[in-house]
């Protein structure tokens, strides 16, 4: 699925293009359990990550963030530490995705290669330097440099013929579908998706806690990365081309489904 900002289907708009990265890594920063009615923060609220005020406003901790790859437990909590109740809504604050994208350049042989992209979307983030494939890059002074980012800020990194080129820059938005929008508004500039539990059938099914449980629950949280990478396609052939100075508009989550295993 592709979805809006609400939740509904969404196409990519005239004039922009997109393509469905490929992931390698991500980290949360909350993760609340939520009925319908519940305002951000009035549901259960599992975790919080680490935040700091070393640049000023408060931000996220990106050092302090752990990185989880596709089938990593990224979090666990004993089922005697949440409050006994049906739970129809996951909500989880994504802090920081990892991804390779394909571009197009004249200076890649064949005319198309693989990047990586760092894409920064929790509601601000304290960043210092980061890796990208195990070589380190500090934000340039055109992004603010070592500090605050807001969401959006992303690196991108590719190898051609052995020399690692780098690149940063500040995406205009992040889409972040949240079918609650008219009962639980999210907080401006979060990056907070939110996704009805279901079960190995797909059907629509609450998370129940009982509080006599005698074995683990398992949650799968799929994410929707579909055509999740955005840009304006200045040059109109459908290819990110970073020369031909195409900005990013947009590389949200285009959907989030719990399955309850």
């Amino acid at each position: 699925m592709r979805l809006d900002n609400i939740g509904n289907p969404a196409t990519v708009p005239a004039g922009h293009a997109a393509q469905s990265p490929i992931f390698n890594f991500m980290s949360q920063h909350y993760i609340e359990l939520a009925g319908d009615l519940d305002l951000v923060g009035a549901g259960k609220v599992l975790h919080v990550g680490t935040q700091t005020t070393a640049g000023g406003a408060t931000a996220i901790d990106y050092c302090a963030s752990v990185l989880s790859a596709e089938n990593d437990v990224f979090y666990s909590i004993p089922l005697d530490s949440i409050t006994p109740g049906s739970y129809k809504w996951l909500r989880v604050s994504l802090a920081y995705q990892n991804y390779d994208i394909t571009y197009k350049s004249a200076a890649v042989p064949g005319g198309y290669g693989t990047g990586t992209i760092a894409s920064f979307i929790g509601f601000k983030t304290y960043i210092t330097g980061y890796q990208i494939n195990g070589v380190s890059y500090t934000p340039s002074s055109g992004t603010g440099g070592s500090g605050n980012h807001n969401q959006g800020y992303w690196g991108f990194q590719t190898n051609v013929l052995g020399t690692n080129y780098f690149s940063d820059g500040q995406s205009a938005g992040t889409t972040v579908p949240n079918p609650l929008f008219a009962t639980s508004p999210i907080p401006a500039g979060s990056c907070l998706v939110t996704g009805q539990f279901v079960d190995n059938l797909m059907a629509n099914s609450p998370l129940v806690i009982t509080g006599s449980e005698t074995s683990d629950i398992v949650i799968t949280v799929s994410l929707s990365t579909n055509k999740s990478f955005e840009w304006i396609d200045s040059t109109a052939d459908g290819y990110f081309e970073p020369e031909a100075g195409e900005a990013v508009v947009d590389m949200g989550i285009r959907g989030m489904i719990p399955i309850k295993n």
